[in-house]
């Protein structure tokens, strides 16, 4: 068992907890905020997308440049 302690690093207490993956608060909110942002642009580029083949009000209209 002395051998295992020995081969094993000193890790602080702190630093236990980033090991093991948990986040903090603070980053918890940060991915939230993330997620939240990453859907409503994932919305838009489905909206545009679905709209990317109807004619605009604009493609109808007679542009002539002259």
């Amino acid at each position: 068992m002395g051998e295992q302690e020995q081969a094993q690093p000193a890790v602080p207490i702190g630093a236990a907890s980033e090991d093991r993956g948990d986040p903090t608060t603070q980053q918890m909110r940060t991915v939230g905020q993330r997620r939240r942002e990453a859907e409503r642009k994932l919305d838009l580029h489905l909206e545009e997308a679905s709209h990317k083949g109807e004619p605009s009000a604009t493609e109808g209209e007679d542009h002539s440049e002259g």
